[in-house]
This record gives structure tokens, C-alpha cells and sequence, in this order.
């Protein structure tokens, strides 16, 4: 009886044994599944990077034997309700999961940019293409000028040509075409959606007020309700006066101009003999600078007024420090002011959260003389073709070039020196006063440095908004 008695404990000890087997068995088969299911769902839903999310470390393999025990008890025992993580059947088809992501022919770097995967990476497309290297070609398609002539009332009478009595229309039939790409078309409604809720500010002279009134004009030709935009003190666009706001209602943004001749101060300083002299301040940044500050894209320019008058004699003029220099080389001047512009920028602007862009110097083509020494440029109707000045390039953008390139603030250099080049018909010439009934035209002061509007500047506009679209140097906060 002893010995029967102890086989029967023996027996149920072992059958106890075989359970927790199958149960421990289970148990481990139902942590695997557990462990299936949910760590993609966490690889996907989790802030951690993306290379520890995806590069889960596998489960250590299970010794040979206890492997084939699994599997052999998980075919004898389907798995309960109560067993499958979540309390759902697992012996019945899952439902669909999310695709993975990225999905597999996806790129990682492209749906990190969100960027379809055919598209190439902004970088690669910027290396391909030079927005800046090219050449005009006639408008065969009839989309120039992006607006009609005398449409704008943001044109003030120095570059409002055709109302002015300019009658050929040539030289609005062309578009600038970079070697390798083409510009993206101007869209003013894509353009006022990536500046809502900014400031895009002009700062420079009255070249970079051309650019500001094409821009004005550009925008204004995307709004359906055209009293959404306006100056936000009732100012009318005059060369007389140096600050202007037009706020663009629906977008909740402004495009500015700040007047700024050369970026840095210009002063009076008394003399020994009490009078006062114009001075330039070649070391302090301009007075309206702290009107430039805040803003999300900045757009800046000086050069044509450093090439005439007492700026180009640089007698008694210059001043650094408390010294004015009794003479001091204009190129030099300009120079030392555009070590203080880069400064300004390196210590006061976050590049994370503005885009700063600085317009090269646009030709001027006078004939026989400067600008108030007889300098003609009238009866011009097609680009220059071919010549040495196509490739001539001003000691003042070289500097440019040196200054933007030692900055630690990223700048977009706008470089439009050699497609203006080309534009020698694209000036108002005798074509920017208006003309009082029965006056006769005047050849003998004529503008051969400024553009008409609609005209060059539209192209430098398109420009800005190739960068913007291309993504060349743009910072996140503006994508």
C-alpha cells in the first residue's frame, strides 16, 4: 500500500509538474505576443529619437529546448481571452495595422523634411542650381509683367514709367532664367501665407524702395478685396518720406521700408570754428535700426549713394571713433561700414527665427556722362548682349562677399550685379516725372540707376520668393 500510495504521489506530482509547465509555457508565449504588439505601437508614439526608437534590441533566443517545449505547448492549448494582452482573441485574424513608418522605399532624411521622396533635399537642389547664373529670355507665353502698368497705386512718379509716357512695352516681355532651373512663378497668395503673421521689412536706399513698392505690387495683385491692404498711418509712397507700413489684413503681417543710405550713421560734427559739417559715422549702425529689429525677414541694401558727391571725395567726412579722417578712401569707408552693419547682425538677430537677405548693387548704365554730368541712357529697348560689362563685377560687392562670409548670422546675398547688367532698356531714363499737359520731355537729367515698376525689381522679388519656396538657407520658423 506504501508503495502504491507513493506512485500515486508520485504520479500527481507529476502531472502537477506537466501543468506548470504548460502553464509557465503559456505564460511565456503570451509575453512574447505582448511584446510583438506593443513595442512598434511604442517605437512609433514615443519623443525619443528616431534611431533608439527604431533599433529595439531583440529578445535573447530561447535555449533550444525550452524553444521546442513553447511551441509544442502553444499547438496543444489555444490561448484564452483572459490570456491575450488586451482581452482580445488572438486566435482570431488581428485587425489591419498602421503601415510602418517610414515606409520602407521612403527616405528617412525625406519624411524627416517632410519632403515627398521624390523630391530631392533643398540642399541638392540649391548645389544644382544658381539662381543668380543665367540669362533673360523673351517672354514667349504672355505671363510678363505679373502686373499691368499703371495698375498699382503703389508706384511712386520716379518709376511709374508707362503713366509718365514711356509707350514700348519690350522691355517688360522678359523673364531671367537661371542656368539648369527655372524660378518658380511668383504666387502672391503662397507668398503672403508663409509671411503671415510677420514683418518683412526694406532697409537701404531708394533702390531697395523700388523693390519695396514692385513687392507692394506683386501681393496686391493676389488680394480679391484690395482695401484689405493699406499703409497703417494714411501715408502715400513719396520719395520725400523715409518710413512706411502696409499691413495685409486677412495674413495679419506688415511689409515695411526703412530708409537707410548706407546702413551706418550719418551726423553733423561743429568744427573748430563752430560751424557744422555732415559727417558719416562709419562705426555706429544707423539710427533706424532699432526699427529694424523683430522683424522675420530683412531685406538690405547700400551702394549707389557711396559713389558720388562727398561720400565718393571722402574729404573731412568720414568719422570713427571721435576722428574724422581728413581723407580716407571711399572703398575703405565702405568697407569699415559694412564691418559694422555685419556686427549689428551677428548680435542682433536670432537666425533661428529670421531670415535676412541683402540685394546686391543693380548696374546703372549711364552713356557720356555720370548721373548729373549729361549720362544718357534713352532710346534703350533690349538688354545689352554681349561685352565686357556683362562681366564686370563692383570692388563694393567683393567686400560684400568678404563681410557676408566671415558672419556668423547666416545672409542670403541676393547677388542681381550681372543680371541687372544686362538691363540697360529697363531704366525710367526721361521717363520718371509726369508730364503736365503740352510739357515737353527733358533729356538733360535722365535716371539710368533706378528701374521702372513694374520692371526689374519684380524679377529680384521673384528671387526672394524662389529662396523662400527652394528653401535655400531658410530657417525653420519660416517654412
Amino acid at each position: 500500500m506504501a508503495t502504491s500510495s507513493s506512485s500515486l504521489s508520485h504520479a500527481k506530482r507529476g502531472r502537477a509538474v506537466a501543468v506548470a509547465a504548460a502553464s509557465s509555457a503559456a505564460a511565456l508565449l503570451s509575453f512574447f505576443l505582448l511584446v510583438v504588439v506593443l513595442v512598434p505601437q511604442h517605437a512609433l508614439n514615443s519623443p525619443i529619437s528616431l534611431s533608439s526608437d527604431l533599433s529595439v534590441p531583440p529578445s535573447p533566443p530561447l535555449p533550444p529546448p525550452q524553444a521546442a517545449a513553447l511551441m509544442r505547448v502553444a499547438a496543444e492549448k489555444p490561448v484564452s481571452e483572459a490570456e491575450a494582452p488586451g482581452g482580445r482573441d488572438l486566435s482570431m485574424p488581428p485587425s489591419p495595422s498602421p503601415s510602418p513608418w517610414p515606409p520602407s522605399e521612403t527616405p528617412v532624411a525625406a519624411v524627416l523634411a517632410q519632403e515627398p521622396a521624390a523630391a530631392p533635399p533643398p540642399e541638392s537642389r540649391e548645389r544644382r542650381c544658381d539662381l543668380y547664373q543665367g540669362r533673360w529670355e523673351r517672354d514667349e507665353e504672355g505671363q510678363y509683367p505679373l502686373y499691368h502698368p499703371g495698375s498699382c497705386p503703389y508706384v511712386d512718379e520716379a518709376f511709374s514709367c508707362q503713366e509718365n509716357g514711356r509707350r514700348d512695352l519690350g522691355y517688360l516681355r522678359w523673364r531671367w532664367k537661371p542656368h539648369g532651373c527655372d524660378l518658380p512663378r511668383f504666387n502672391g497668395t503662397d507668398f503672403l501665407e508663409r509671411i503671415r503673421g510677420k514683418r518683412l521689412i526694406f532697409i537701404g536706399d531708394s533702390m531697395n524702395r523700388n523693390q519695396f513698392e514692385s513687392m507692394l505690387c506683386l501681393l496686391r495683385e493676389a488680394l480679391p478685396d484690395k482695401s484689405k491692404m493699406y499703409e497703417t498711418r494714411g501715408y502715400k509712397i513719396t520719395k520725400g518720406r523715409g518710413y512706411f507700413i502696409f499691413k495685409f489684413v486677412d495674413y495679419n503681417c506688415t511689409v515695411e521700408f526703412v530708409r537707410s543710405h548706407f546702413l551706418v550713421r550719418e551726423g553733423t560734427r561743429v568744427n573748430g570754428q563752430g560751424n557744422s559739417n555732415q559727417v558719416l559715422m562709419i562705426d555706429r549702425i544707423d539710427k533706424s535700426a532699432n526699427r529694424w529689429r523683430r522683424a522675420d525677414i530683412l531685406v538690405f541694401n547700400t551702394g549707389h549713394w557711396w559713389t558720388h558727391g562727398k561720400t565718393a571725395r571722402g574729404k573731412n567726412y568720414y568719422q570713427e571713433g571721435d576722428v574724422v579722417y581728413p581723407k580716407l578712401d571711399a572703398i575703405e569707408a565702405y568697407r569699415k561700414a559694412m564691418n559694422t552693419w555685419g556686427t549689428w547682425i551677428d548680435n542682433n538677430v536670432d537666425p533661428a527665427k529670421s531670415l535676412i537677405f541683402y540685394r546686391g548693387y543693380s548696374a546703372a548704365h549711364f552713356r557720356g556722362g555720370d548721373w548729373d554730368s549729361g549720362g544718357t541712357c534713352n532710346g534703350e529697348t533690349d538688354p545689352i548682349k554681349t561685352g565686357a560689362f556683362l562681366e564686370s563685377y563692383p570692388s563694393k560687392m567683393k567686400i560684400v562677399d568678404e563681410v557676408i562670409n566671415r558672419l556668423h548670422v547666416p545672409v542670403v546675398l541676393l547677388n542681381v550685379t550681372k543680371l541687372t547688367n544686362y538691363r540697360k532698356d529697363g531704366h525710367p531714363s526721361i521717363y520718371g516725372k509726369k508730364l503736365a499737359e503740352g510739357e515737353k520731355v527733358s533729356k538733360r537729367r535722365q535716371d539710368c540707376s533706378h528701374w521702372c515698376v513694374p520692371g526689374i525689381p519684380d524679377s529680384w522679388n521673384e528671387l526672394i520668393y524662389a529662396s523662400l519656396v527652394l528653401k535655400q538657407h531658410h530657417p525653420q520658423s519660416l517654412r
